[in-house]
């Protein structure tokens, strides 16, 4: 997965990575937003950055999200 990060750079995910990770706080699924670089937790209503190709999985460093980011259609979600 590769998104371009704050710099302008290329943020890379691994995708097996993706698979494994879990909301901290829901325990609930992530969606990858590739756009943004962001794991999108739909239950929390957050959004957790990636920096560096390493999802920061702090609640503390999340993003709130609104209610049309959670209820627009997921973009992909980690490897099918």
């Amino acid at each position: 997965m590769a998104a371009d990060g704050r710099d302008g750079k290329t943020v890379n995910v691994d995708p097996k990575l993706l698979e494994l990770l879990a909301c901290p706080l829901t325990k609930g699924p992530l969606t990858w937003d590739p756009e943004r670089g962001e794991l999108i937790s739909r239950i929390a209503k957050l959004a957790y950055p990636v920096r560096d190709g390493i999802p920061i999985m702090l609640p503390s460093e999340a993003r709130s999200i609104s209610a049309e980011d959670v209820l627009s259609p997921p973009r992909l979600s980690g490897p099918a």
